[in-house]
């Protein structure tokens, strides 16, 4: 068994994920823990075919077992994720352009689902709640700065659920599920404006 990989180096590692049916599995048990059977009826695909990715996911060490237990005389199998993977810049640009664009594509679909669900069931109502559109205009040294912010923002994310964490255990908080996704990419010469005075409005910023 593989120990827990919180930062991906090895291209190996990322073609692991590179099958959009891993990307949902791990996107699942970032919710919660789940059995085979279960994630198999939510993502509406033959049981046996998600074993044999849950396997692969758990022998890389991106899930672990959480508990197994006798269910009606077989033994049910619970997992969860063992850590949230970030793939290094270095470990991406080394992969095949096909494995790029499958991760990539994978990520896509999974987050127009997301967030397509969420809008559907209004969870973009929280005056708190960010659905912003930035344009920059940067050299190489200012994209890659601006690669650095982002990733601190999703690591000071991961300290604030430890605090948060803290408080639900107390029993003085509501937890509030939360999904942040980040995206910082080449804008298309099509949106991108003429000069910064006509850069698009923000759709959505933090409350007034």
């Amino acid at each position: 068994m593989s120990k827990p990989i919180l930062d991906i180096d090895d291209p190996r590692l990322v073609k692991a994920l590179a099958h959009p049916l891993r990307v949902r599995i791990l996107s699942l048990l970032e919710r919660r823990s789940a059995t085979p059977k279960e994630m198999a009826q939510e993502l509406g695909v033959p049981l046996e075919n998600l074993a044999y990715h849950v396997r692969t996911l758990r022998g890389f060490g991106f899930i672990k077992l959480e508990r197994k237990r006798m269910v009606r005389g077989a033994v049910e199998h619970r997992y969860k994720l063992a850590a949230r993977p970030q793939i290094s810049a270095r470990a991406w640009e080394q992969l095949p352009e096909a494995v790029r664009e499958a991760l990539d594509q994978a990520s896509l679909e999974q987050i127009w689902d997301l967030v397509s669900r969420a809008a559907a069931e209004k969870k973009l109502a929280r005056p708190e709640s960010h659905l912003t559109r930035e344009f920059a205009r940067l050299d190489a040294q200012g994209f890659a700065e601006a690669s650095e912010l982002v990733t601190r923002a999703v690591e000071e994310l991961g300290e604030i659920e430890k605090r948060a964490a803290k408080r639900l255990r107390a029993h003085d908080a509501v937890e509030v599920p939360t999904l942040l996704i980040a995206m910082l990419f080449d804008a298309p010469s099509a949106v991108a404006p003429v000069d910064a005075h006509s850069a698009p409005p923000a759709l959505r910023t933090d409350a007034q």
